[in-house]
């Protein structure tokens, strides 16, 4: 019953939530702290915060330690298939229709506006990023970690983990 319980404390906010982990987050908390109580809302705040720190989405990282803190490894197996499986089941739909009207001038033109939309967002994210390190770290330091990291990966091909290595590095020895 723990891991029906489980799956429903994370598939329901995934399958209504919409918006990417900070807008599902009160839908967990409601579910994991208010319904189920399987954690304090302190306890929840410090799965959040440990959650942000760690690279990868915020929702499935919650769902394996709310899991695996509620019914062992089976738990976070359940949890985190709860959170994946919505997302999993719309883009397999999605791409299952694209893939049969492939051929039609709707879906070509769908697609040529996707692409500049992508780009614009992925642009936005980098801007955001770039504010965001300037604000933190100064305007040199972001400058020299971005020109280092685009060197690296564009010039040199270096793997993007070792690119992220390095820029922790650096931070730790500038910025510590």
């Amino acid at each position: 019953m723990i891991y029906w319980e489980l799956f429903l404390a994370f598939f329901i906010p995934n399958i209504i939530g919409y918006g990417g982990g900070p807008a599902i987050i009160p839908l967990i908390e409601a579910e994991v702290v208010g319904r189920y109580g399987w954690m304090s809302a302190q306890e929840f705040a410090e799965t959040l915060a440990l959650g942000n720190a760690l690279p990868s989405p915020i929702a499935t990282k919650m769902a394996g330690q709310v899991g695996f803190e509620v019914a062992g490894t089976g738990g976070a197996l359940v949890a985190v298939l709860a959170t994946v499986v919505p997302s999993l089941l719309l883009m397999l739909g999605a791409l299952g229709l694209l893939y049969r009207h492939r051929d039609s001038p709707r879906v070509k033109r769908m697609s040529q506006w996707v692409r500049p939309v992508i780009a614009l967002m992925m642009g936005w994210l980098t801007l955001g990023f770039f504010l965001e390190g300037v604000g933190g770290a100064g305007l040199l330091h972001t400058l020299v970690i971005g020109a280092t990291a685009a060197i690296a990966l564009l010039h040199f091909r270096a793997h993007p983990a070792i690119v992220v290595l390095g820029a922790l590095v650096y931070g730790g020895l500038f910025l510590g």
